[in-house]
C-alpha cells in the first residue's frame, strides 16, 4: 500500500502554515516544509518561517538544512522529503507537506525527470554569461535550441533558463523532450491535496501587510547580518523575494520605501504565478481560506482520507 500524505498548497500569505499546524495537531502529524527558501539557515523573517513556538508544538522537517550559499533543487527536495515522510510514517504519524513551491510538490508526488543532475562548472559559466551579456541573450539561445521550453519558461526566470540550457549542453537533448517522455507519471504516495485560495484583493492586502510586518520585525538587519557573515548577495538564496530587494537597498540603489514597494509588487506577481501553476493540477481540492468554516470542512475531508473521525 502507498503511504498516505496530506499536501497543502496555495499562494504566499494565504495561510498554509496555519492550516498545516492545525491539521498536524488534530491528526498526530508532522510537517514537511515545501518552501524552497525555508530550507536555508539564517533566513527567517523574509521566508516567514514557522515560529519557534510552532516548531515546539509540532515537529517540522526540511527547515534550516542548508546554508545560503548552497544549492538546493527539486531533486534534492524529493530525496530529503521522501526520507522525512518514511520516518514520520514509521513512527505512526501523518506527514503533512506544506508549501508554495509548485515544482517541489510535483517532484515529490509525481516523480522527477531522468535528466542529468546539475553541473556546477557549466552552471557557473551560464550564470556568468547571463551577467556579462544579459539574461535576454541566454533566453534567445534557449529559444533557438528548445523553443517549447523557452515559451513555457518565459524570459525572466533565470534559474529555469539556465537549467534548460544546462540539460541541452550536457546531452544535446531539449529538456522539453525529457519532460514529454517522463510525463510525470510516477505516483509514489496516496495523496490528498488541499489548495487554499482567497479573493485577489484580500490576498494582495494580506501580502502587503505581511511585507510591512517583515520590515518591522527586522528584515533589513537580517539581510545585513547574512551579508556580514560572508554570504554573497549574488548567491541563489539571496536572490529570493525580499532579500534581493533589501540587498539593493543596502547598496544604495534605492531607498527603503521603494524597496518595500517593489517587494510588495513582486510578491503579488509571484502569488499570481503560483496560482497559475497550481490551477493546472486537477488533483487539488480547493478551499476558500477566508471562510470561517474552512477548518471544519478540511478536518472532515482529511478524517475520511486517513480513516480517522
Amino acid at each position: 500500500m502507498k503511504l498516505k500524505i496530506i499536501v497543502i498548497v496555495g499562494p504566499t500569505a494565504v495561510g498554509k502554515s496555519k492550516i498545516a499546524l492545525e491539521l498536524a495537531e488534530r491528526f498526530d502529524g508532522e510537517i514537511v516544509n515545501a518552501d524552497s527558501m525555508q530550507v536555508y539557515r539564517y533566513m527567517d523573517i523574509g521566508t516567514a518561517k514557522p515560529s519557534k513556538e510552532d516548531r515546539r508544538t509540532v515537529r517540522h522537517h526540511l527547515i534550516d538544512i542548508r546554508d545560503p550559499d548552497e544549492d538546493f533543487d527539486a531533486a534534492q527536495f524529493r530525496e530529503e522529503a521522501s526520507k522525512a515522510i518514511a520516518d514520520i510514517v514509521n513512527r505512526g504519524r501523518l506527514p503533512v507537506v506544506a508549501g508554495g513551491t509548485g515544482l517541489y510538490i510535483k517532484a515529490l508526488t509525481e516523480g522527477i525527470l531522468d535528466a542529468p543532475g546539475p553541473d556546477k562548472e557549466l552552471r557557473e559559466k551560464l550564470r556568468k554569461e547571463a551577467e556579462d551579456l544579459g539574461l535576454p541573450a541566454l533566453y534567445n539561445k534557449l529559444s533557438e535550441v528548445d523553443p517549447e521550453s523557452a515559451g513555457r519558461i518565459g524570459p525572466r526566470n533565470t534559474h529555469r533558463i539556465i537549467r534548460a540550457l544546462e540539460v541541452f549542453c550536457l546531452t544535446g537533448i531539449p529538456i522539453s523532450q525529457y519532460q514529454k517522455e517522463h510525463a510525470f507519471s510516477e505516483r509514489p504516495y496516496d495523496t490528498f491535496k488541499i489548495g487554499l485560495t482567497k479573493e485577489r484583493e484580500t490576498l494582495y492586502k494580506d501580502i502587503d501587510d505581511r511585507i510591512e510586518s517583515m520590515v518591522k520585525a527586522g528584515l533589513v538587519d537580517e539581510v545585513r547580518r547574512i551579508i556580514e557573515m560572508g554570504y554573497s548577495p549574488g548567491s541563489k538564496a539571496m536572490k529570493a523575494l525580499g532579500y534581493s530587494h533589501i540587498c539593493r537597498y543596502l547598496k544604495g540603489e534605492y531607498d527603503l520605501e521603494e524597496a518595500v514597494r517593489l517587494i510588495k509588487r513582486d510578491t503579488r506577481h509571484y502569488a499570481k504565478r503560483q496560482m497559475t501553476w497550481f490551477r493546472r493540477d486537477a488533483g487539488i481540492t480547493w478551499y476558500d481560506a477566508h471562510k470561517e468554516e474552512l477548518i471544519g470542512h478540511i478536518f472532515s475531508e482529511v478524517g475520511g482520507f486517513v480513516g480517522k473521525a
